[in-house]
């Protein structure tokens, strides 16, 4: 496989740049019983009954093993202000967790991100290839939110959202 990025790979990365989006972490434990986590911003919700979320985790990620094994996964929708957070789970080979704070999860005690905007336990339904990407798919058996304004990633950067001011 080419490691060179193609003028084709190139456009379509600028072009899904310019797609906002929520950050969040997504967390669960490996086989020898340690957390692990990624940052994601392919994210969305799939189904409000049952209640399912989807996000997508690359390939290659150091986490990926445990999420192809895991029963549960939880997803914390980081808040405003928390993108050294995003910035530090999207890094491989550090220890994610120093510093970071959490608190376990109601259902599953997995890692919730303390201070996001929202979180989510999830039961892993399943797990359907998308090219360098494994889409996650989760029933959510449990969910909270706070009013807190969300961590917003456009063109590369994070930053928060602005609301149009209403036309007359």
């Amino acid at each position: 496989m080419s490691t060179e990025i193609s003028a084709a790979e190139i456009a379509f990365r600028n072009a899904m740049a310019r797609f906002a989006s929520g950050v969040t972490i997504t967390t669960t434990r490996n086989s020898c019983g340690a957390f692990v986590g990624f940052t994601a911003s392919a994210f969305s919700s799939l189904s409000l009954n049952p209640p399912m979320l989807l996000v997508c985790l690359q390939k290659d990620a150091d986490c990926y093993a445990a999420f192809m094994e895991a029963e549960h996964f939880a997803v914390s929708i980081l808040s405003h202000g928390q993108g050294n957070i995003a910035r530090r789970f999207a890094t491989k080979a550090i220890d994610k967790w120093q510093n970071t704070p959490t608190v376990p999860g109601e259902r599953t005690r997995l890692p919730l991100i303390e201070g996001a905007s929202a979180h989510a336990e999830c039961l892993m339904l399943d797990r359907v290839d998308g090219g360098d990407h494994t889409i996650l798919i989760g029933e959510v058996i449990s969910a909270a939110s706070t009013d807190d304004e969300p961590l917003l990633h456009f063109n590369r950067q994070f930053g928060r959202f602005v609301g149009e001011e209403p036309s007359t």
